[in-house]
């Protein structure tokens, strides 16, 4: 059996992602018992500044400061790889990881690795994300580093993302399917062969709808790294 690594989470970014990555990480962990779990600490920090706010306006340091103590009571409760299920948050990946020796996990790196093995024969990949991930490209570099075209949406399917975002998931509901088949179309018409969901409260969304089998959840991504990482066998 690999050496096993207490892991680390910084949630919250919704509160309602980071119980599904949970339960996810439990669900997909092979385990006959209690003790064959891996360990965790999660840290569910709802008060933690908006990710697209603070890239919109600037204004980064408020998140920058309460991250960067996460990370850091993480490091000293002696966790050895850090997850973050929140895709926007990775903007910030490199002052984040800067902040502490113990690896954060890239979820968009790992997504973009993910959709190369998984579609092979994909060119164009559809991007569903918050404003502030779509609008720093930080997907589109990974997965044009992996040779694949990024497209996102148009700025009115856009604007059914944000909402099925902000007003439904964020606000407790499951989510209108209208409007991720809205921005589902828009995607697939102009030629994408996979549609990632980039965006962990459209992690949320899937666990109510039965979606097209091209789509690829990033928080899977980020739940089987965590997994390995830690020295458990995902299943």
């Amino acid at each position: 059996m690999a050496e096993r690594k207490k892991l680390g989470v910084i949630g919250g970014m919704g509160p309602e992602a980071t119980s599904f990555y949970y339960a996810r990480v439990i669900a997909h962990t092979a385990a006959a018992g209690d003790q064959e779990h891996i360990d965790m600490v999660i840290l569910s920090h709802a008060s933690m500044p908006d990710r697209t706010e603070a890239i919109r306006t600037g204004k980064e340091e408020p998140f920058l400061q309460s991250i960067e103590k996460d990370v850091q009571a993480l490091e000293a409760l002696g966790c050895k790889n850090i997850a973050i299920p929140c895709n926007t948050s990775h903007y910030f990946l490199p002052k984040i990881q800067a902040m502490t020796n113990v690896p954060v996990i890239n979820m968009i790196q790992e997504s973009a690795k993910a959709i190369k093995r998984r579609f092979p024969e994909a060119v164009k990949v559809g991007i569903m994300a918050t404003d502030g991930t779509i609008s720093t490209g930080t997907y589109h570099r990974e997965l044009e580093n992996v040779g694949l075209i990024p497209v996102e949406p148009s700025p009115e399917r856009q604007k059914d993302v944000m909402s099925l975002i902000y007003d439904d998931i964020k606000a407790g509901d499951h989510g209108d399917r209208r409007k991720f088949d809205r921005v589902y179309a828009d995607l697939t018409d102009n030629g994408c062969d996979v549609v990632l969901l980039a965006c962990t409260e459209l992690s949320v969304f899937k666990e109510y709808y039965q979606l097209p089998d091209n789509c690829l959840d990033a928080m899977d991504i980020l739940v089987k790294e965590s997994i390995v990482r830690s020295g458990a066998r995902y299943r």
